[in-house]
């Protein structure tokens, strides 16, 4: 009999979660609008503290794309950014005719290096283009130099989006990532810390940008009493049964942000004497991560010959999800025609890497059959 899948990373209900969506339900609330919405945006406000308002919308992506609108990205823009991340990262730049301009990591937080930044910019303004904005990603939790790119970001007067689709409940000198960026998203797919089943959020500096962002998210309808639009709108407005998902997941986020760190403890844990694999872990003291997802990266030539590929395949043997990192966009057939600067540390981290399985709902027996896997495979008792 063959043991049950072990995922990478599966949504973890709380149990409350039903109760808001029944009231949906039971009040006839199933549009993208309600109680729930409006409750989810406040609760997650509180969370961030610093002032910041809170607009819940369909996905991830949609908030990056409404993002780039409210900092006034348009076609024929130039927009930085990281090249280490997930394509809805870039996506939205592309869909407003933009150009993106991919930028490489460094090897201490695997984001957004501040040099490469820096030489982009220059570069680009050489050329007579100045970028529009920054894209910096908190890549699998662990947030990005922050204040090392926010001061590019001063010196060249450049917006930042920051993409915290991965790390809700990260922080930086206890500040929450979210609120450091001109524009801040989350993400809250069925694979991220908290999930709404589908969802995301754009977090803004003022109540008016908040005000725009929903604005343009529902269609951009103009007060009248009749249907009319002066803009182009989208339809991009949390549902208020999702939300009731949300607010039921809010309850329990401190504790899930908790058990994947516990993930973290576990793999720093069962790799520390296996040479030539090392576990990405936070290197200031100043970042709280929430290691949404445990990374490793294997040296071959320190394991025998043991490489990602071969620790993913003996996983997968085992019905164990694991994943290589995300390869970075300038690799990617969509967007290898366009600029990007830097060396090879975001190539190297994605031939090196692993994602392995980081849920907040893994047992025990869950953790043993990971820990078999990788014993036999590197003959540790």
């Amino acid at each position: 009999m063959t043991n049950p899948k072990i995922w990478l990373s599966s949504p973890h209900m709380g149990g409350s979660e039903q109760k808001f969506v029944q009231e949906a339900f039971d009040s006839n609330w199933v549009a993208p609008l309600g109680p729930n919405v409006d409750g989810l945006e406040n609760e997650l406000q509180e969370y961030l503290g610093q002032n910041v308002f809170v607009g819940a919308l369909s996905s991830g992506t949609a908030a990056v794309h409404l993002g780039l609108i409210l900092l006034d990205v348009k076609a024929g823009d130039e927009v930085l950014c990281q090249s280490m991340t997930f394509s809805a990262s870039a996506n939205p730049i592309v869909y407003l005719g933009a150009t993106p301009v991919f930028i490489d990591s460094e090897v201490d937080t695997w984001n957004l290096c501040p040099t490469a930044l820096e030489e982009a910019i220059l570069d680009r303004i050489a050329k007579g283009k100045k970028p529009k904005v920054i894209v910096a990603v908190h890549l699998y939790g662990v947030p990005y130099k922050i204040d090392e790119i926010r001061a590019v970001a001063i010196k060249y007067e450049i917006p930042i989006l920051e993409d915290s689709a991965e790390a809700i409940g990260s922080s930086h000198k206890g500040q929450k990532c979210g609120t450091f960026g001109d524009i801040g998203v989350f993400s809250f797919n069925g694979n991220k810390v908290i999930t709404t089943s589908g969802g995301g959020a754009i977090i803004t500096k003022t109540r008016a940008l908040k005000d725009k962002a929903l604005f343009y998210a529902t269609q951009s309808r103009d007060e009248a009493p009749h249907y009319q639009h002066s803009e182009i709108g989208y339809n991009y407005r949390m549902s208020n049964i999702c939300a009731g998902i949300g607010r039921g997941q809010m309850e329990v986020l401190e504790d899930r942000v908790y058990l994947r760190r516990k993930m973290h403890t576990f793999y720093v844990d069962l790799f520390q004497d296996i040479a030539g694999v090392s576990v990405f872990t936070a290197a200031s003291k100043d970042d709280f991560a929430n290691y949404w997802l445990s990374s490793i990266l294997i040296e071959p030539q320190l394991t025998n010959g043991i490489d990602r590929e071969t620790v993913r395949l003996a996983f997968e043997a085992e019905n164990i999800e694991s994943r290589p990192l995300w390869k970075p966009m300038h690799l990617q057939p969509i967007f290898e025609k366009y600029p990007y600067y830097g060396n090879k540390v975001a190539e190297t981290l994605f031939e090196k890497g692993l994602c392995l399985p980081s849920g907040s709902n893994l047992t025990d027996f869950d953790r043993a059959r990971i820990s078999d896997v990788i014993k036999k495979m590197f003959g540790q008792k």
